[in-house]
């Protein structure tokens, strides 16, 4: 039902993407929406949070500045963002999260155990830029509430790109850590932070241990380390490393670019290990111009592509694991009593996007898992910029003016409860429901929009103020029937045994 102009900024990794979204309610879902993607510079992410902030709401401004006509801001609004975060936080409110710390490269000390909404709030006005934060949010969360919005069907939201996470939707009693009230769902979404997960288990190498240790973040993210955009690429590198120092692959000297870190990336690794060309000729050109390696051998460059196969399929068959273990803790995984559920993972991220060898390896490896029969049931979709647009939604249901939508809609039914409670039984129930359909046309409808044909068939219910269908004649015998009236079908009336008027009121008339 969400409708309005609202913004979104997600920031995770080495880019970062704005988006604003013209949200048109149920019917209209998003009418129209535009992003701008902005790369960090790498000072910035080992900097200060002013400088990383200043430079994130300079680019934000910039963006809002570009707002066409086809946006529409209502008159006297603020504008609204959802901010997708996605780094350990520990949240204290919707809108407000203090660092944990840093991962996927970002290491900025002055910003841990910081409120990160108050750091960008601050950057926000130095650019004059009259925006409020409304929702702070995972980028997982973000992309489960955008799949969810188009699809009930999304049970698990992952991300794939420069660092990984996963988030499911859990059935509420089964949280152990819950202690408070159960949602009315009976569910409730799960941030699995899975980056950070290490077991003994997990098939670590000795170039795993390596870059670990010389990572910014020792002994954490180890499962991220193995498996996303950010490492894969040096993991790679490291073992080229290695076989110029122990079997001279490369020639007598070891190329120096070679022992620099990171300096092989991950978009790099993909583009030579999707290379068709007869001769390798992409793998080449990657060699010489990144690592300083000429006149490569075909049979080098087939071992470089076989190499960057095993590190992509070791990584992408552990995503898989990591899925069917979600699968398993919701019960997804089999198929009880005949019953075919389809269940969506919404899955969002660079690497998952554009590294085709990964992506059709991590899907065939879950099949593979989950047998022909349940595999057919399980389907992962692409939920492209799903992190943004559920931010973007998640800030327009925490909305500032939604307390005044609600504060007016509750002015509006105390009114024609009052109203219709004086009106005598004698008028006829469907007549009372006429009036309603009236007074929701010519006075409900203009303040939010619900479409005259509607409102001329709908009811509100006033124990949760929800719409439904006027009564059909059941109903209405019930209802008279318990104010000791009876009901008359051919004039579709309510009296009394007496023929005198029933002194009803709206919410007996309505139960």
């Amino acid at each position: 039902d969400e409708e309005g102009l609202f913004y979104a900024l997600d920031l995770g990794g080495t880019n970062f993407r704005v988006l604003r979204v013209q949200l048109g309610g149920k019917d209209g879902r998003v009418v129209k929406q535009e992003f701008t993607e902005v790369s960090i510079p790498l000072h910035l992410m080992t900097g200060t949070a002013v400088a990383l902030f200043d430079y994130i709401a300079t680019e934000l401004a910039r963006f809002v500045g570009t707002e066409g006509d086809e946006f529409h801001l209502s008159v006297g609004r603020q504008r609204e963002l959802g901010f997708t975060f996605s780094f350990p936080v520990r949240q204290t409110s919707i809108s407000s999260g203090t660092l944990i710390k840093w991962t996927k490269g970002f290491s900025i000390e002055d910003a841990v155990g910081e409120d990160v909404v108050a750091e960008l709030m601050k950057a926000m006005e130095k650019q004059g830029l009259d925006m409020r934060v409304a929702a702070l949010v995972n980028d997982t969360i973000g992309t489960l509430a955008g799949g969810r919005y188009y699809n009930n069907g999304v049970a698990i939201a992952v991300i794939m790109g420069t660092g990984t996470n996963a988030a499911y939707i859990e059935r509420a009693h089964a949280i152990p850590k819950w202690h408070g009230l159960l949602p009315k769902s009976g569910e409730m979404v799960i941030n699995m932070e899975w980056g950070n997960f290490r077991s003994s288990h997990l098939p670590l190498t000795e170039y795993d241990h390596a870059l670990d240790v010389e990572s910014l973040n020792p002994a954490e993210q180890i499962f991220e380390k193995l498996v996303s955009g950010m490492y894969l690429g040096d993991i790679v590198r490291r073992v080229l490393c290695r076989m110029a120092e122990e079997a001279a692959f490369f020639g007598d000297t070891v190329p120096p670019n070679l022992k620099v870190p990171f300096i092989l990336r991950t978009p790099d690794v993909s583009a030579m290990h999707h290379d068709a060309s007869p001769d390798l000729r992409v793998v080449g050109s990657k060699l010489k111009d990144i690592l300083g390696i000429s006149n490569t051998s075909l049979k080098v460059r087939k071992v470089v592509v076989k190499l960057c196969d095993i590190v992509a399929t070791r990584g992408a068959r552990l995503v898989a694991a990591g899925l069917l273990g979600i699968l398993k803790k919701q019960g997804r995984d089999t198929i009880w009593d005949g019953e075919v559920k389809k269940t969506v993972i919404a899955m969002d991220g660079g690497l998952y996007e554009h590294y085709t060898e990964f992506r059709q390896c991590l899907e065939s490896t879950l099949k593979e898992l989950l047998g022909e029969e349940v595999g057919d049931t399980v389907v992962i979709e692409h939920a492209n910029d799903g992190s943004g647009i559920g931010a973007a939604l998640l800030a327009a249901s925490q909305s500032q003016y939604l307390e005044i939508h609600m504060l007016l809609l509750s002015l509006s039914i105390m009114f024609y409860v009052v109203v219709l409670g004086m009106i005598p039984c004698g008028l006829g129930l469907q007549d009372d429901y006429e009036t309603l359909g009236a007074f929701v046309t010519d006075y409900y409808d203009p303040l939010f929009q619900l479409p005259a044909e509607r409102a001329n068939q709908l009811q509100r219910r006033p124990e949760n103020g929800e719409w439904e269908r006027k009564p059909q004649h059941s109903q209405l015998r019930s209802a008279c029937k318990k104010m000791d009236c009876f009901f008359v079908p051919q004039e579709n009336i309510c009296q009394s045994s007496s023929k005198s008027e029933c002194a009803c009121n709206l919410s007996l008339t309505m139960e």
